[in-house]
């Protein structure tokens, strides 16, 4: 099977998130499974320096249609190593300056002006590219917004890909959050017809909405946990979309994410002092947290818990309830706290201030340093994620591989990677986390307090942190329910038919989380006609 991945970056040749990390490990996965996989993402200027290996030009050039007028398309080459088997994975670069050529992928804080049309450039270009090979691709796997547009293309202008004629599309959703909301003239760059502009479709509220488009037109629609497809189906989780995607429902699976075990194994991480496993944890832990602790000038010797908590300073990660609990106990002695991110201004100084007024209870690390993060992610007892909202979540995964036990909110995909730590899960050796319900720091104050109590029973302990590490939260599982997926898409008729989605989904690992699937029956057929009518 020739499945193309096409996302707006790629680890490590650029990388803004989350997405990025999917996208560097997903390919070489499938091709452990047999897939035949390729990658294209844009020429940033980042992605064209060499750090990350080498970058070769290919000689291609095209231009490509953008509204009434056409871009030149230059690309470049480059591989993914492949990884526990995997083969390498040709990655493409279509490159085209006055778009690429920037400090950043999307422009920051604020968006630049031009990014419907960048990536609607880049979305056309890619079917360009893809039509030119010989061999014709099975499945092509966008993600969201910035490669909405790309299953619209297919269904609706077959005749300008018609090598492309029999490839289906998966679109996946990591963040509902962002939609790629742009003005409506801006359906004029699209090159497709106005009928598509409506509500149904293309249209919200009066403005382009490339997710939106992604997901009316994919055959079918993915997310990256199982509770986050049931949780967008209605508000607040759909953002506004739900209407569209409960309109989609039978088509749309949540696909629990992966990690990549070769960059985070703390039996062979080059950024921690001392390498451990399961057998070893106790020891291993101990070292990290003196190196830390050396790092930032407190005592090495301080044995109290460490609660740290590693990503973005933002309202949506529930920063401020980890500030609120981090001043209510940190006068207590009886727990340290460490923060590594970057983010809101208002968060990040109100998190200075608190750790002026309680050095040596909570630290503060502003910036983002991936050796670090491995370092914290070692050296913590509890990993906190009060998040508002969480997709899927890929950093208490870090923490469970670490044996860092998570403190996480109940929603998306912490619930489908996190058991709580009940006296009967505890008992069956299935615990891996402590969960709470509510929003609030009271809320958050509570799941911390139960891990504190635990932690001072050192054996119930330390079988909890070695039961997070014997899980398996490889790509493995993830892939396996992609590949399963891609299937049953290529096989559906291409004018009727329903494919069977509510065993694709894919939960937890080996004694994870609960596992679950937000599918079912959905429609494969082609519905161009009903959309000419």
């Amino acid at each position: 099977m020739r499945v193309l991945e096409v996302a707006s970056e790629v680890a490590p040749l650029a990388k803004t998130g989350g997405l990025a990390d999917v996208l560097g490990a997903l390919p070489s996965a499938l091709s452990r499974l047999g897939c035949d996989v390729t990658v294209v993402l844009p020429a940033y200027r980042e992605a064209l320096d060499g750090r990350h290996g080498p970058i070769e030009p290919t000689g291609w050039e095209f231009d490509v249609a953008v509204g009434t007028g056409t871009r030149r398309a230059t690309i470049w080459q480059s591989r993914l190593a492949g990884r526990h088997g995997g083969a390498d994975v040709t990655v493409y670069l279509v490159g085209h300056p006055a778009y690429f050529d920037r400090p950043t992928l999307y422009g920051g804080a604020e968006a630049y002006g031009d990014n419907a049309e960048r990536f609607i450039f880049f979305s056309r270009a890619v079917l360009d590219l893809a039509s030119r090979f010989e061999q014709p691709y099975d499945v092509i796997h966008s993600h969201d917004w910035q490669t909405g547009i790309v299953p619209a293309y297919l269904k609706a202008l077959p005749a300008a890909w018609p090598r492309l004629a029999r490839a289906r599309s998966v679109h996946t959703i990591h963040n509902m959050a962002y939609q790629g909301v742009f003005w409506h003239w801006d359906m004029l760059l699209t090159g497709l017809d106005w009928r598509h502009f409506h509500w149904r479709q293309m249209e919200h509220f009066g403005k382009l909405n490339l997710l939106k488009t992604g997901i009316v037109f994919a055959d079918a629609v993915t997310t990256v946990s199982p509770t986050y497809a049931r949780e967008i189906r209605s508000a607040p989780g759909g953002c506004g979309l739900e209407g569209t995607l409960a309109s989609r429902g039978d088509a749309l699976v949540g696909i629990v994410n992966g990690i990549d075990t070769d960059l985070w194994n703390p039996a062979a991480d080059p950024h921690l002092p001392r390498p451990y496993g399961a057998a070893d944890a106790v020891e291993g832990k101990r070292a990290a947290k003196r190196a830390l602790a050396e790092r930032v000038g407190r005592d090495p010797d301080d044995d109290r818990p460490l609660a740290a908590f590693v990503g973005r300073l933002a309202e949506q990660k529930g920063i401020g309830m980890v500030a609120d609990v981090a001043a209510r106990l940190a006068a207590g002695g009886r727990v340290r706290f460490f923060v590594l991110g970057t983010g809101d201004r208002h968060a990040e100084e109100t998190l200075r201030r608190l750790a002026a007024a309680h050095p040596g209870a909570i630290d503060l690390v502003v910036g983002f340093d991936e050796g670090l993060a491995h370092l914290v992610q070692a050296a913590a007892d509890m990993l906190l994620m009060p998040s508002l909202y969480e997709p899927c979540g890929l950093t208490q995964l870090y923490a469970m591989a670490y044996g860092t036990i998570p403190v996480v909110r109940s929603t998306g995909g912490l619930v489908d990677t996190v058991v709580d730590a009940t006296p009967e899960a505890l008992a069956a050796g299935r615990a891996s986390g402590f969960l709470f319900e509510h929003a609030d720091a009271g809320a958050l104050a509570w799941g911390l307090e139960r891990a504190l109590e635990l932690h001072a029973d050192r054996p119930a302990w330390e079988r909890l942190v070695a039961g997070v590490m014997h899980q398996d939260w490889s790509w493995a599982r993830s892939a396996a329910a992609y590949r399963t997926l891609f299937e049953r898409v290529v096989e559906a008729p291409p004018h009727g038919g329903r494919i069977r989605l509510s065993a694709v989904g894919a939960g937890a690992g080996a004694g994870g989380g609960a596992s679950g699937e937000a599918g079912g029956d959905f429609d494969a057929r082609d519905d161009r006609a009903e959309r000419e009518a």
